[in-house]
């Protein structure tokens, strides 16, 4: 399956309409979203073309097509006007054998990770900063921001299917890849 993994929309109306532009361009099955889609949070600048009421619908428009883990700047307001559950602070799933350990990341991330086993994926967003590593025990994945990017990086996303995970900017030029 054919999964675009993304984090930190954070309201923004120019980026929503990119990424769902590259969903349907990648032909990707799942968007799943590593939270933070309607707020900008009081320690980010308020993003280009920052307007929650119009992401709403964008959103709601794909809800059958959405993963969703809460993010720190996801509230239960944000829940009554989306379609689709975002209130879980992660998902567990299993792709190609591998279990994948998704989440924001302001509580599990690489400093405090979950119980993984050998093998396992931690993936989470959060930091704005995409990640895609080999540890000890686990990979760390991050696919950055698709609206807000930090430390000099580029509004990204992330592409994962049959064990290949690539990084792509928002325009879908290619980054970085690794094979789990």
């Amino acid at each position: 399956m054919k999964l675009l993994i993304a984090s930190d929309l954070h309201g923004s109306v120019p980026s929503c309409e990119a990424l769902l532009n590259r969903y349907e361009a990648e032909g990707a099955r799942r968007l799943l979203f590593l939270g933070d889609l309607l707020y900008h949070g009081p320690r980010n600048r308020l993003p280009d073309g920052y307007d929650p009421k119009r992401v709403i619908p964008l959103l709601n428009g794909m809800k059958r097509h959405l993963l969703c883990v809460r993010g720190n700047c996801d509230a239960e307001v944000d829940q009554m006007v989306l379609e689709f559950p975002i209130l879980s602070d992660s998902l567990l799933l299993e792709f190609d054998g591998r279990r994948i350990f998704a989440t924001h990341g302001h509580i599990y991330n690489k400093d405090n990770p979950p119980a993984l086993c050998e093998g396992d994926v931690l993936l989470h967003g959060h930091t704005h900063i995409p990640v895609l590593q080999r540890l000890e025990s686990f990979t760390l994945l991050n696919p950055g921001s698709v609206t807000l990017p930090k430390g000099g990086c580029e509004k990204s996303y992330m592409i994962y299917e049959n064990g290949l995970v690539t990084l792509k900017k928002l325009t879908g030029e290619p980054i970085e890849e690794l094979v789990l």
